[in-house]
């Protein structure tokens, strides 16, 4: 396998900012490719280690381009995720007015994220997407477009310059990104983890989607992100990806993902992995009986009762 990691690129996107926070990428090549779903594919056809895609940010939750991909296609594993404060700025070439601005560009991802600002400033500027933010600070140095959002760091790399800076329209907006290669084994647990799972539902009928929540809720196992997908059999056909508090050693995770694996048609695991939230330490308290122990302590006891020892 080449010590390689494929990132969204081109150079100059927040994508490779947050990868090179990486200590490990310091060692790899780190090859741009124009799509997640072109790094991802890179890594199911062995041409890279592992690849570094977006997967969620706060303003609009889960990137749907991401999701749908470890969602279908040969199955993938997230090893790491990184979180990155995002604020943009507006591109332009040299001389560039803001009254000169008719056309704006960057990725499908950033609008929501300076919606605001644009009515307020550019109301009347049309919007185009590009793969990425830094693809569109290209497209403008290429004279395709009159300006681009994109982090402030890309302005020298395509010869532009920042005409307004520290565009955001929610406060501490964060992008999550995550790690991704072929599965293998998970790292050992750390006491801070996430696990992420898709489920795709056996049947449709009332209580569905409570019944897959109920196997978190009674095993005291708080969710992170829920959001649905659809299959493409059809309207109103949904699976869903979840992000889930603890590692799969856990045994209230495990368990949850046994009941889970019992009721529904299909369940892909997406990995265990550290939180870039908190450390550990800092994780939350377990619910009264969700601990380990206490989950050891009641499979001894029904082992007793079935040997007859009821004490």
């Amino acid at each position: 396998m080449p010590a390689s990691y494929a990132y969204l690129g081109p150079e100059g996107t927040f994508t490779e900012v947050a990868l090179r926070t990486l200590p490990e990428a310091a060692t790899r090549e780190l090859l741009p490719y124009v799509s997640v779903q072109s790094a991802l594919d890179a890594v199911r056809a062995g041409e890279a280690e592992a690849a570094f895609v977006p997967i969620e940010n706060s303003v609009e939750g889960g990137i749907t381009t991401t999701l749908d991909e470890l969602v279908a296609g040969e199955p993938l594993m997230i090893y790491r995720e990184v979180l990155l404060s995002i604020t943009f700025a507006l591109l332009v070439r040299p001389g560039t007015q803001l009254s000169d601005i008719k056309t704006v560009t960057a990725h499908p991802a950033a609008q929501p994220q300076v919606r605001n600002w644009l009515r307020a400033n550019l109301p009347d500027a049309v919007w185009e997407s590009a793969a990425s933010n830094a693809d569109g600070a290209r497209l403008v140095q290429e004279g395709r477009y009159d300006a681009a959002f994109a982090g402030e760091f890309a302005a020298a790399r395509y010869g532009l310059r920042a005409l307004e800076t520290g565009i955001h329209d929610a406060e501490n907006a964060q992008t999550r990104f995550v790690l991704v290669g072929r599965p293998a084994r998970p790292a050992a647990p750390t006491g801070a983890d996430k696990t992420s799972v898709v489920l795709w539902q056996r049947d449709d009928h009332p209580g569905a989607l409570r019944d897959l929540l109920g196997e978190f809720a009674t095993r005291g196992i708080n969710l992170m992100l829920l959001q649905s997908r659809p299959t493409g059999a059809g309207i109103g056909n949904y699976c869903f990806c979840i992000d889930a508090e603890g590692h799969i050693s856990d045994r209230r995770v495990a368990e949850a993902l046994m009941g889970l694996k019992r009721i529904c048609l299909q369940v892909r695991f997406l990995g265990s992995y550290p939180r870039a939230d908190i450390r550990p330490g800092q994780e939350r308290t377990a619910l009264p009986g969700t601990s380990d122990q206490e989950f050891l302590a009641a499979s001894d006891w029904v082992a007793r009762c079935q040997d007859g020892r009821f004490q």
